[in-house]
């Protein structure tokens, strides 16, 4: 299963003690491929840095870099889908370039999408991710 996770659930995961620990865990063992564009890679980085040490920030990037359960993706075009919150663009673009399953996010932004009938991305929140991610 591929998948994007916006940056929020990346941050809600990555955690020892967190409730959404498994999902990182998952993709740590290879129970899906996380899919990521250059612009995405920055903003974890950016934000990462911003709410931890930067050699944690540097280990999760280099995990997710060097884990053959990546996608690199690099979109061709700017769908332009969420107006609200346009920086959240990068990652509805690279989840239809990478034809995801899933786009993993607790950002209401993006709620927009459940009424574009096309190109069709579903969103799903964290902790139903997690739920999903027992049952794998």
């Amino acid at each position: 299963m591929r998948i994007v996770v916006d940056t929020n659930c990346i941050i809600q995961s990555i955690g020892f003690r967190s409730n959404y620990r498994v999902v990182w865990d998952a993709f740590l063992a290879g129970k899906y491929t996380m899919c990521v564009s250059n612009e995405i890679l920055d903003e974890y980085y950016e934000i990462l840095q911003r709410l931890f040490r930067p050699a944690f920030a540097e280990t999760v990037i280099n995990a997710i870099v060097e884990s053959p359960y990546v996608e690199f993706v690099n979109p061709y075009f700017n769908f332009n889908m969420i107006a609200a919150d346009p920086d959240d663009n990068k990652f509805v673009d690279c989840a239809i370039c990478a034809n995801a399953k899933y786009l993993v996010t607790n950002d209401r932004h993006y709620d927009i999408l459940k009424e574009i009938p096309f190109p069709k991305v579903d969103i799903i929140a964290l902790q139903e991710f997690a739920e999903t991610i027992h049952k794998l």
